[in-house]
């Protein structure tokens, strides 16, 4: 009797669950995700990063724009103050930062030509005039405007192409 009550215990220990009862009656295994539903949800996902990518690409543009505008009234604001005090405008950007000028009128980085996506080309034509281009740098397909300005503070913008003084104005 002793035997057979091992036994029984024993078949108790390994008895299939009910899941398991059913795979084997039908001759399939527990299923997960089929490659339909797989496929579906990877669509959807693809279809959102279309959607997302280029916005924010182009916010990026946006801003370095917005960077560059401002920058441009920087060292434009810069080179006023510089007037007022010697009677002619900086010969270069580096001109507006230390040790030429103490306290320096603009950053180091911004006095480099290059910063946030955009290089500053500074360009005095004579003690009164100056001209100061900021264009895009990077390469891609999203570039930014083109801006001009000069003494004047009036900012000029062009796609594509290096702005001058008779592009639109940006307001």
């Amino acid at each position: 009797m002793k035997n057979a009550a091992k036994r029984i215990n024993l078949k108790k220990a390994f008895t299939p669950t009910p899941i398991a009862k059913k795979a084997k009656q039908s001759n399939q295994l527990v299923r997960g995700f089929t490659l339909v539903e797989i496929m579906i949800v990877v669509a959807i996902v693809m279809v959102l990063i279309t959607l997302a990518v280029p916005n924010i690409l182009r916010s990026r543009v946006v801003t370095n724009e917005a960077a560059a505008l401002a920058n441009l009234t920087t060292i434009t604001n810069a080179c006023q103050v510089y007037y007022s005090g010697k009677r002619a405008y900086p010969g270069t950007l580096m001109d507006l930062t230390e040790p030429v000028s103490s306290p320096p009128y603009i950053d180091s980085v911004l006095a480099s030509g290059t910063k946030q996506g955009y290089q500053y080309i500074y360009e005095l034509v004579n003690d009164d005039h100056f001209t100061l281009n900021a264009n895009p740098t990077s390469g891609s397909i999203l570039k930014g405007r083109y801006f001009y300005t000069d003494e004047g503070s009036i900012v000029h913008a062009r796609n594509g192409a290096q702005a001058g003084p008779d592009d639109e104005i940006v307001k």
